[in-house]
């Protein structure tokens, strides 16, 4: 997800870790595991410019139960999410930038 542009890296946290994610765990239900994974520019190794990502935060929600994970996948795709969260999500999000996807993992070691 992208941060609002007029919300710098720190904002865009602080408001995430201490407002919408105790909001969102209201919705919570099934989920293991509710992760946010912050992305940090790296500067280019040929020209040494750092610059800004497409996204910001990559939001991971863990299921241990198959039904329940197929539920949340049909939902997301398919619903709009509570008005207090899609209201709290102006304030924070760029919703336009907003992706969703499932991932496999798959680890060599």
């Amino acid at each position: 997800m992208k941060r609002r542009s007029d919300l710098s890296m720190a904002e865009f946290r602080d408001y995430y870790e201490n407002h919408h994610v105790p909001l969102c765990l209201k919705y919570a239900g099934g989920v293991d595991r509710y992760l946010r994974r912050y992305l940090d520019p790296m500067p280019d190794a040929a020209s040494g410019e750092t610059t800004e990502m497409p996204y910001d935060v990559i939001t991971e929600l863990w299921f241990s139960d198959e039904a329940v994970y197929r539920g949340t996948v049909q939902y997301l795709s398919t619903s709009i999410m509570p008005d207090e969260v899609v209201e709290d999500e102006k304030k924070l999000f760029d919703r336009s930038k907003t992706r969703f996807c499932t991932v496999e993992e798959v680890a060599t070691r």
